[in-house]
């Protein structure tokens, strides 16, 4: 039995990782934590503001903002458990941070807790990913269209950052420079990893993806649509079940757990 604590529980997504986590006949649901939601209940258990609550767990999903994620990490690596991280935010630079932060310590050997950084928990949205990473070399250039709900914390998503890093690893020649003038600032979107990147905030939206490529003459879309985040639990809980079996001290996706 795997004894896991959630970190920001009273989220959408904490709960609904809570929820999962309870039903779930081969793992054990000990802890629920959160800051600023002390003393309310998620899945029959009180949800503690102080972050002692999640030491002694074998597993912590991590489901809070982007301001206060790294000061959580620091915590659960202190501890010595493993994390799994569904928080966005993760671009190079805070993925290098991680790795110096979770590096493991020379007692520790290969036993180390294990830290799994999902940038999107849907199958559906890992399996985008890869086919954007195996498409991305032929074609002459890439851009990517994400959309969601209103209430998203930060932009772009981390499913976004994550594709524009696959893309811009295998197919370097697609960092350009677009020509024509923006009459309006950001029209033409971010830059990641030179991939143009264009976010939309809009109610009615939960998480939706586009990866646009063109060739002179043809171009091709992917897309995938979540529109429950019911869909992300499965991934949720095979990242709980995994993540003491990574070989790194930082992972970053589902691939390897899902063998793609």
């Amino acid at each position: 039995m795997i004894r896991v604590a959630v970190s920001g529980a009273s989220g959408r997504m904490g709960s609904l990782a809570a929820a999962a986590v309870d039903a779930d006949d081969n793992l054990e649901l000990v802890a629920c934590y959160d800051p600023a939601h002390g003393g309310s209940s998620v899945s029959g258990h009180e949800v503690s503001t102080s972050p002692s609550v999640v030491a002694g767990c074998d597993v912590v999903i991590e489901f809070t903002r982007p301001d206060v994620v790294m000061a959580n990490l620091a915590e659960w690596r202190r501890f010595g458990i493993h994390a799994v991280v569904g928080t966005s935010g993760f671009d190079q630079e805070r993925l290098a941070q991680l790795r110096r932060l979770w590096s493991i310590d020379a007692s520790d050997g290969d036993t180390g807790p294990r830290c799994l950084v999902v940038p999107n928990f849907s199958i559906g949205a890992v399996v985008l990913m890869r086919l954007a990473e195996r498409a991305a070399p032929h074609f002459a250039a890439a851009e990517i269209i994400e959309m969601h709900h209103d209430a998203k914390a930060d932009a772009p998503s981390g499913t976004a950052l994550a594709t524009a890093n696959r893309i811009g690893a295998v197919a370097p020649r697609q960092h350009r420079v677009v020509e024509g003038e923006e009459l309006l600032p950001g029209s033409l979107g971010a830059t990641a990893d030179g991939i143009r990147v264009h976010s939309v905030r809009l109610p009615g939206y939960v998480a939706h993806q586009e990866v646009l490529f063109g060739n002179p003459g043809e171009t091709l879309t992917i897309r995938h649509d979540t529109t429950d985040r019911s869909s992300f639990m499965p991934g949720v809980l095979l990242a709980v079940r995994h993540v003491a079996d990574l070989p790194d001290p930082v992972t970053v996706g589902l691939e390897d757990v899902l063998g793609i």
